[in-house]
């Protein structure tokens, strides 16, 4: 699962794609089906990356790219306005080893809710770059040796100040006359 490039945003709902960046903000396109374009100021808006979020574990904390990866494993994934019993029961299925007190429903919403977002985009089924380079075979480690360059001969000078041409004067004044 590749969640590189999707963020969520401090007080806008849903997730956003990172299009690009320019000195007043981050560009961001929307994942609904409006698309829509906004600048994030950098100054005053919290970008959080998917890649990066963890949810609170008993022992360590989850990420939230292996939780989403059990929910999509699941099969039966129940709807984002469903109860908070509902939901709690799905996340001990999902996610057995996270704080039963401090994962709240709130977040298991908001966690349902980005699923449902992200399954029927390709970035959800591509395994991510990371991934990918561990996964491929390693190299043998014989690098070519490109031959050394020709060394100059000693009598060789190289050109200094007083060596070098003079520079042409220039002829206009600072009146522009």
């Amino acid at each position: 699962m590749n969640l590189r490039g999707i963020v969520a945003v401090s007080g806008r709902p849903g997730l956003f794609k990172l299009v690009g960046q320019n000195k007043g903000g981050y560009v961001l396109e929307s994942l609904d089906a409006q698309k829509v374009k906004i600048v994030a100021n950098i100054t005053t808006t919290k970008l959080a990356s998917l890649e990066d979020i963890t949810i609170y574990g008993e022992d360590d904390d989850l990420k939230l790219v292996d939780v989403m990866a059990n929910i999509a494993a699941s099969g039966n994934v129940p709807d984002a306005k469903a109860d908070g019993q509902v939901l709690r029961k799905f996340f001990l299925e999902v996610a057995p080893a996270h704080d039963q007190e401090k994962v709240y429903a709130s977040d298991m919403k908001k966690i349902v809710s980005w699923y449902h977002l992200l399954k029927d985009l390709p970035l959800f089924t591509e395994t991510a770059p990371d991934a990918i380079a561990q996964d491929a075979p390693k190299v043998d480690d014989k690098v070519e040796k490109k031959p050394k360059a020709t060394p100059k001969p000693a009598n060789a000078k190289a050109t200094s100040k007083a060596t070098a041409p003079a520079k042409k004067a220039s002829m206009t004044s600072k009146k522009g006359v």
